[in-house]
């Protein structure tokens, strides 16, 4: 082989051998990574989101079962189709030029109990759309610092974090604040509590942690209060579609997300969860009390 063939075999098995970097060295980082100024968390350079890795009982449990049932139990038959709706009378005369731009309700008054439910089809059944876990603490008044406890088990009972995995919509732990003063003892912009909102993958899980491991070792809870049957079913609550329910103190140990590391919280503390249907127009919150039934939410009435 003469000496140009071997210049030429060197130089083919140097290029396939090559640095892992450009210049053969690693380079040293001379610009840093922003910092949001609100969270003062650097922002990565690339978009990071998650997907859901894991398939969710619930939530397969309400398309494969629990929509077809609750469409048998809240289906209303109209073979006819509904009619038009009469047209509402309005307090002023849209044509006279005085009243031209006043504000022009219909006569009647508020027609929000009122409305009849949507028609009864697949694509209207009744489905859960977000949890809000709300606490209120008194003793925030007095100092904001008592509020790094209900935040800590919040964000421990629910793993949500502001815009955590690229969801934008997710608003994670929210501070509660005071809308006006009452008596003195509250006044406007004061954190007096935290919520949270869930929806999709982590509400569903939520829910199942609930139901599973909370309410059964619950001894003195027997079920969600129902109103009594003499009680109107045109009044807002009834016609909003939200269940509301508290949990005592106690039950936060219940939790295995507390319970694991109980020590670490300064103390427990209570809640209400608000279940937020689709369901609207009369008889919501029947039709949302059933959906939350089918998901092994006990009802009691007294």
């Amino acid at each position: 082989m003469s000496a140009a063939a071997v210049a030429v075999a060197s130089k083919a098995r140097s290029a396939l051998v090559r640095p892992p970097t450009r210049f053969g060295r690693t380079p040293i980082p001379t610009r840093h990574l922003r910092k949001n100024r609100r969270t003062q968390l650097p922002i990565p350079q690339v978009k990071i989101l998650t997907r859901e890795f894991a398939p969710c009982r619930l939530e397969d449990h309400y398309h494969t079962t629990l929509s077809d049932n609750a469409m048998y139990m809240t289906y209303i038959h109209e073979p006819n189709g509904r009619p038009e709706p009469r047209p509402k009378r309005l307090t002023y005369d849209p044509t006279d030029p005085y009243t031209k731009n006043r504000h022009n309700p219909p006569v009647g008054g508020q027609q929000l109990g009122k409305k009849p439910p949507p028609p009864s089809r697949p694509d209207n059944v009744v489905r859960l759309e977000k949890i809000t876990i709300h606490t209120m603490q008194k003793e925030a008044i007095a100092s904001k610092q008592n509020l790094l406890g209900p935040i800590m088990a919040l964000r421990a009972l629910t793993g949500e974090s502001f815009k955590a995995g690229g969801r934008h919509s997710a608003e994670g732990i929210q501070i509660v604040r005071g809308k006006k003063s009452v008596g003195g003892w509250i006044r406007p912009g004061v954190p007096v509590g935290v919520k949270v909102d869930l929806k999709g993958h982590a509400m569903y899980d939520f829910l199942g942690t609930l139901v599973e491991f909370v309410l059964p070792r619950m001894r003195e809870f027997g079920g969600v209060t129902l109103p009594p049957q003499s009680s109107s079913v045109n009044s807002p609550s009834a016609v909003s579609g939200v269940v509301s329910f508290g949990l005592p103190p106690a039950a936060m140990a219940l939790f295995p997300q507390i319970e694991v590391n109980l020590d670490s919280y300064p103390k427990q503390y209570g809640m209400h969860l608000h279940f937020v249907t689709s369901a609207t127009g009369v008889g919501a919150q029947n039709r949302a009390e059933a959906l939350l039934s089918g998901f092994q939410i006990p009802f009691l009435r007294k």
